[in-house]
Order: structure tokens, then sequence, then C-alpha cells
């Protein structure tokens, strides 16, 4: 054999296997985290994921958000108990959006930041062939519907996946609500109800001050300026008209243009005082932009709002409230009822729940064998959800949960990005999913554009 072919077929043999081993480490998904201003964005990489590369592109301009984010990172990255490892390459120069579109490094964009500029970053991802991952609201005003009306209209010419981040499916009293409302001899069949007595009512109370990771969050002072976040009626209010369309019709196609009705809606602010505004974001003094809603140091918020509506002629209402700090011991809140022809299911978060959520079944009419029928029913579902238990109560029955089945707010981002990395894994999203939240988004723009005419 010729000598000088030996050295060629070694280096040919490592070539190779060096292709072939970075083949092999090359991870399908690949994020890019864009602009991220709230801390939602650094919730989704609080777990590792199987087929997530560790290395993250960012791109955002300089300043106090992204530092905020980069911080979570680190001490996810840093903790003793299952540390992640993610790598994060950083560009912020002034150009960062036309830099993520020109390098293209990544195929997956996190979006969780200022709503502004949401809508657009969407639209423009998709149009250069992203995949996205967005924190509620995608949109917060009609001009933004639109929009995301043609976004997923790119995202099916371009085969590509958009969606957003609906954390509160996978709250367990509320998965449990929706489970026995789908059992006749349990629940009956839902009301349709009327404007004064919804069939379905979801309200859901919020504080500014809050706790996030074991220590005090800090907002951007954009949090405050509705025009930059969206007033509450269009943020918040996301998860409770998503939740009523995933629980009332489940795996049901809603058409927005003829299944949704909005008769009624409002809106009301929140006053923030200065030393409030200082404690949150760590700013002396308000912004220029939250001027016009400042009269002598306090800044009105309109982050409360309510909507009453149908669903496929099933009456609903959502509303959220902001208020700035939760007594001690407390926290954010929910409430939901749904009335069956059989029994209400409703799910209380106050004192008498130390302000923990918990699942109640109250019977409406008295029926001899309904003790059995339900106790063989939630033996049924402990199949599913081990360690369920029903506890008598004042009216009727409590969903005794295991601590096992609780997962905490900040757990279920991974749980969402998991169901939605499967989707784009297998191309099996379901089909009802992009019309519904169509409807959700239309459900909510259109409540604003209402609450604006007839509220102050």
């Amino acid at each position: 054999m010729n000598k000088n072919i030996i050295p060629i077929l070694f280096f040919t043999l490592i070539t190779v296997s060096c292709t072939e081993s970075k083949q092999i480490d090359q991870k399908p998904f690949q994020l890019v985290t864009l602009d991220p201003g709230h801390f939602h964005a650094a919730l989704v990489q609080k777990t590792m994921y199987a087929d997530v590369d560790s290395i993250v592109q960012v791109y955002a301009p300089k300043g106090n958000d992204l530092q905020l984010h980069l911080d979570r990172i680190n001490s996810y990255n840093s903790r003793k108990e299952n540390p992640t490892h993610w790598n994060e390459q950083v560009y912020t120069g002034a150009d960062f959006f036309e830099k993520m579109i020109a390098e293209k490094k990544g195929n997956l964009v996190i979006l969780s930041g200022n709503n502004q500029k949401k809508t657009d970053y969407i639209l423009s991802s998709l149009q250069n062939g992203f995949h996205v991952l967005a924190d509620k609201p995608m949109v917060i005003d009609a001009t933004g519907f639109d929009k995301l009306k043609q976004a997923f209209s790119i995202a099916a010419k371009n085969k590509l996946l958009l969606y957003d981040i609906m954390t509160e499916r996978f709250e367990i009293n509320t998965i449990l609500q929706k489970e026995l409302s789908m059992l006749p001899d349990v629940f009956g069949t839902l009301e349709k109800g009327s404007i004064d007595n919804p069939a379905i009512t979801k309200e859901s109370v919020h504080h500014f001050y809050k706790f996030v990771s074991g220590a005090v969050l800090t907002r951007p002072a954009w949090f405050l300026d509705v025009s930059q976040q969206g007033e509450g009626i269009v943020d918040v209010m996301t998860h409770l008209v998503d939740l009523v369309q995933w629980e009332c019709f489940p795996e049901t196609v809603i058409d927005y243009t003829k299944d949704i009705d909005v008769l009624k809606a409002r809106r009301w602010a929140t006053p923030v005082t200065l030393s409030q505004f200082s404690a949150i974001t760590k700013l002396n003094t308000f912004p220029s932009f939250l001027q016009p809603v400042v009269t002598d140091s306090v800044a009105k918020v309109f982050s409360n709002g309510e909507i009453n509506y149908t669903v496929k002629g099933v009456h609903a209402k959502t509303s959220v409230t902001w208020n700035y700090k939760a007594p001690e011991g407390t926290g954010d809140t929910h409430y939901s009822i749904m009335r069956g022809t059989k029994t209400n299911l409703i799910i209380r978060q106050g004192k008498e729940e130390n302000y923990q959520p918990q699942l109640y079944i109250e019977p409406t009419r008295k029926e001899a064998n309904y003790p059995a029928v339900l106790s063989a029913a939630i033996q049924k579902l402990s199949t599913k959800y081990p360690g369920i238990q029903l506890v008598k109560s004042t009216k009727g029955w409590a969903v005794k949960i295991p601590d096992s089945l609780k997962e905490g707010h900040e757990a279920h981002f991974a749980r969402v990005t998991e169901s939605y990395l499967k989707y784009l894994k297998h191309n099996n999203m379901p089909s009802w999913e992009v019309p519904n939240m169509l409807a959700k988004y239309y459900t909510t723009t259109t409540g604003l554009a209402l609450a604006l005419k007839t509220s102050q």
C-alpha cells in the first residue's frame, strides 16, 4: 500500500467520525429568545428538554430587561437541585431583530416581552421561517388581531407552528373540573345561562408586587403602561377565555365569525403610587410614557376588566382584577364555576381554602343515588389521577388532591413547552387549536373595543 494513502485514510476516517458525531449530537430544535422583557421568557428555560439544544441565541437591546432575564437563566444553571446547562449567546446591537433574521442560528423563537411589539415580531418571525412559541397575549387590540390572522395564514403556508403559552390548562383543579363536567351522570349538561347568571364564570385576581423563583419580581416600567402591556381585559383575560373554550367545548372547533357574541364589557383602573411603582420597578420617577395617566403622583393603570359573552349560545363571564400587593399569606387567586343541570363545579381560593385552589361539587337537586354515582366516578378518575378523594363539605363535596398531583405555576411552563415540542416533532397539533386561538383573541379584543366605548 502506498505510504501516503495511510494518513489520508486516517484523516478521512476522523473527519467522517466527527461529522457523524455532530449529526448525532444535533438537536432538532434550537431556541432563539427575542427581546425578553417578561419573566415568562426565562420560565420556559427553567428545565431542559431532550430535543432542544443547550445553546440559546438571545437577541435584545441592552438594558435591565435583558439583564434580569440572563440573571434568571443563570440562577437555574447554578441551582443545587437539577441545574440546567443553558449556554446563552447574546447579541445586543441596535439591529438585534434584523440580526436574528439574517443569522437564523435557531429555528424556534421564544417571545415574552413588550406586547406592543409582539404581534409584529410574531409576523416577521414566521415570514422568515421561524416557528414561534409566544407568551400571552399575542395581540392587545383589533389591529393586532388582523395581523394575527395573517400570521396564522403564513404559518400554515410555510408549515410553521405558532402557539401561545396557556399554562392554566395544567392546573390540577381546573383539569378535574373539566373532567367532571364531561360526565353526564355527575354533571348533567352545561346550562345555557343568561347575561345575569352565566353558565360559566371565571375570575382572576393578580398582584403587581409578587415573588417569582424565590425573589421579589422586578417589573419593567412599561408593564404598567397599557399601550405597551395591554389592558387587563386583553392580557390575563386571555387565560380565562381560553379555559372557557377548553372546558365547555373540549376538542371542538370554535368559529369566531359565527360562534362568539360579545354582549357587554367594562374596564377600570388600579391606582399605583410613586412609592409602590418604585418598589416594583426600582425607578424613582414615573417615565414620560406614564405621565398622561399620573395625577398627584398616582398612576391610573387600566389593568382590570370584565366581559359578558356567549360561545355557541352558552353565556360566559370572565373578569380580571389587579391589586398592588396581596395580603400577607395570600397570593394570586382564581374563582371558577361551571353550572350543570345536576351540579355546580366550583373552584374557590379564599380564606376558607387557605388561599389554595379547591374544587367543590355542589348538587343543584336531590337524587338518592347521586352520592354513589359520584363516588364511582371519582374512583374511576383516580386511575388517571392517583390519590384523589371525596371529602364532605357544607353544600356537597370537596375533591381532595394529593400533593403529588399539584404543580406550581412556574412548572406549567415546561408542560406547555413539552406539548408544543411534541406537536412540532410529530406534526400533530389538534385541528381545533388554531381556530380556537383566533376565537380567543377575537373575544378579548372585541371586549376591549366595547369596554372603551362604554367605560371611563
